[in-house]
């Protein structure tokens, strides 16, 4: 009996009893037993209408305490497992010494739910939420058991699916997955099921062929084996097609309107073993519309679509239920912009008065941050330190990169914060933006001391800190710096020396000043796979052989093993890294992911970057948000045929009724 047919039998059994006996060998083996409160557990052949099951497994390619937490997998997991006729189970990476366990006694890759192999599901779907995952991707193939390349599966092999923010350039990673959505899964993998389900039913007409055909006919599934690269003399793409009748020249992204009808995670999962989020999340609203040019998650999650205040309410309440969290977080890409915040803040403060329940908010635009929000979601817990993130450390970085928040905007909300009993203040910045010179960075040491200064002067103290957090940049798909030249990380690195070394020299405000920053290697590694085509796919798989894994972790992460990986992949090519990441693209230029639609107008996005080059020379060019202005033409909503939903409802946050 194949694979295939052993799939729609009771025969696909459990590998914890070849498991088991080494749990005690590996450090915390809690993240590999399952049995979470809230997981589902449900039978191989679960349909009860007499028709096919459909089998997911289900990974964040990252380790068990930063993969369990992460929002995207569980409510698909929720999702999938309401329907009676589908089973989802999730996976995660495996740690080094649990790897050489599975491949020293033969153990495939396994779901952690009831331990079935993976590569014994239908579809194998992974979330990619940064690039630096790939190389766990690939392990975790290797480990299944599932050929690495697409076109060596064979019929008993799962469909390789990829989605998340990083697979809106799915390009590097195009050799070793199947298909690939693009934006919010929730109906969609439900869209897919049904599509799998039928052709099951059908006894599966022309194997897995067939059924890359269907999700490819939809325009809602990208197939990468379904179209050709055409690359040109000197190295560009001239153009992408697709190879065979009735496949879209352009995939759409997926946009989910009414998030109230859509309130998941409906029962979190609780972790066994410690991980990075120890809270229940909602997410308040979806998209973004502030415009900075370089965040891709609010380019490509456009319109913005708010819960409403009672179902925000509903939401907390049951997952406080459900879970028992005591820490509730309110997550969206800027959380105090939702049209209703204050409301949502005091009513969740008055309910939650003499509970143990803290709220918290993510990181607040400086030009959003009001004190009265600030106490009330600080009534019922501890008051932990604010973080805004400017971004830029000049007035003229913060024009380039469309960040409307000027010097005195910033003082003044620090001032009222430490006014207020506030002591700690962290401000993001990024370094390596498009147009930046020494000057711009080392101006986030003055803006430092400005805001330990005016804290030292409101509230008469000295136990006032800062702590400077800075990221490099790196130009995303989708986003108007996609043709930005990347800094090379010689010069990142030379910028923060020069920036920490002012800090640390200033004797009157060094101390109360944190600083914490990376260095440029990892991003150069990101931008190459996040403007990459299909031909650093080689440069991935190479780096993994050579023993990548857990590349978002600096631990684990190696430059060098990434450049040798290069040097090798591009031996005989005219590509380098620094063609796919500091050359600065034109408008002509097609780019690896101009065939997939995230309803951006090319146009605009290109005026916008023009733009940024403008604002850099002095030009005072603002694009405002579009929730409180007339629209800016960015394509979003007449190409996706959405809108933006935000409030007011006119709904009130009804008082829990005590039984």
């Amino acid at each position: 009996m194949s694979t295939t047919q052993s799939r729609d039998s009771a025969s696909i059994t459990s590998v914890f009893s070849l498991l088991e006996p080494h749990l005690a060998s590996v450090q915390k083996p809690i993240q590999y037993v399952g049995g979470e409160l809230n997981s589902t557990l449900k039978e191989w052949d679960c349909a009860d209408d007499g028709g096919p099951t459909v089998r997911w497994a289900l990974m964040y390619p990252d380790a068990y305490e930063v993969g369990l937490p992460n929002q995207g997998v569980q409510i698909l997991y929720e999702v999938l497992n309401e329907r009676s006729w589908i089973v989802a189970e999730r996976t995660y990476a495996v740690w080094h010494d649990m790897e050489t366990v599975m491949r020293t006694h033969g153990i495939p890759q396994f779901t952690v739910d009831q331990h079935r192999p993976v590569r014994a599901f239908d579809v194998f779907g992974l979330s990619f939420s940064t690039e630096l995952g790939y190389t766990n991707m690939l392990n975790a193939l290797d480990l299944a058991g599932i050929a690495l390349h697409a076109a060596d599966r064979t019929d008993d092999d799962p469909i390789v699916l990829a989605g998340g923010h990083a697979a809106f350039n799915p390009e590097p990673i195009a050799d070793f997955i199947d298909a690939v959505v693009l934006g919010d899964g929730e109906e969609v993998v439900l869209a897919i099921s049904e599509v799998v389900r039928e052709w099951k039913a059908e006894g599966e007409p022309s194997g897995r062929d067939e059924l890359l055909r269907r999700l490819a006919v939809s325009g809602g599934v990208y197939v990468p084996k379904f179209y050709d690269v055409v690359y040109a003399q000197d190295g560009t793409i001239e153009a992408v097609v697709p190879n065979r009748p009735g496949i879209p020249f352009r995939v759409a992204k997926h946009t989910l309107m009414d998030l109230d009808a859509w309130p998941y995670p409906a029962k979190p999962l609780v972790p066994l073993a410690e991980t990075v989020h120890e809270r229940f999340s909602v997410e308040i609203f979806r998209g973004c519309t502030r415009g900075c040019r370089f965040c891709q998650a609010g380019m490509i999650t456009r319109p913005v679509r708010e819960r409403s205040i009672k179902t925000i309410g509903d939401m907390v309440e049951n997952g406080i239920r459900m879970s028992g969290f005591d820490e509730v977080g309110l997550l969206s890409l800027s959380s105090a912009d939702h049209t209703e915040i204050g409301e949502v803040a005091k009513g969740l403060a008055d309910r939650y008065e003499d509970q143990s329940v803290s709220l918290s908010l993510p990181s607040t635009r400086v030009d959003a941050f009001n004190i009265t929000l600030a106490n009330e979601f600080s009534r019922n817990g501890r008051r932990s330190g604010l973080t805004f993130a400017p971004e830029g450390g000049s007035e003229r970085m913060r024009k380039v990169i469309n960040k409307m928040v000027s010097e005195e905007d910033l003082i003044r909300t620090v001032a009222t914060a430490y006014s207020h009993g506030w002591r700690q203040v962290k401000l993001y910045f990024m370094v390596g933006l498009p147009t930046e010179t020494d000057d711009d960075v080392l101006q986030v040491a003055e803006l430092a001391k400005k805001v330990i200064a005016k804290g030292r002067e409101v509230t008469g103290h000295n136990d006032i800190r800062c702590t400077v957090s800075i990221g490099g940049f790196v130009p995303k798909a989708h986003t108007p710096f996609q043709w930005a030249g990347q800094l090379d990380h010689e010069t990142t690195d030379e910028r923060l020396k020069k920036l920490r070394d002012l800090v640390r020299a200033d004797k009157r405000y060094g101390r109360a000043i944190g600083f914490r920053y990376h260095d440029g290697k990892p991003g150069i590694v990101e931008g190459l796979l996040s403007r990459g085509d299909r031909r650093v796919g080689a440069v991935i798989e190479q780096s993994w052989r050579d023993g990548g894994r857990f590349d978002g972790w600096s631990e684990h992460f190696s430059y060098d093993r990434w450049m040798n990986a290069a040097e090798v992949a591009f031996a005989d090519s005219i590509v380098d890294v620094d063609w796919y990441t500091t050359r600065e693209r034109d408008y002509d230029e097609v780019l690896p992911w101009d065939h997939l639609d995230s309803g951006l107008d090319k146009d605009w996005l290109w005026g916008d970057w023009e733009d940024a080059l403008a604002a850099a020379d002095g030009a005072d060019i603002e694009i405002e948000d579009c929730r409180w202005t007339p629209c800016y033409d960015c394509g979003v909503c007449p190409e996706m045929n959405t809108e933006i939903q935000i409030g007011p409802t006119g709904q009130t946050m009804l008082p829990l009724t005590v039984v």
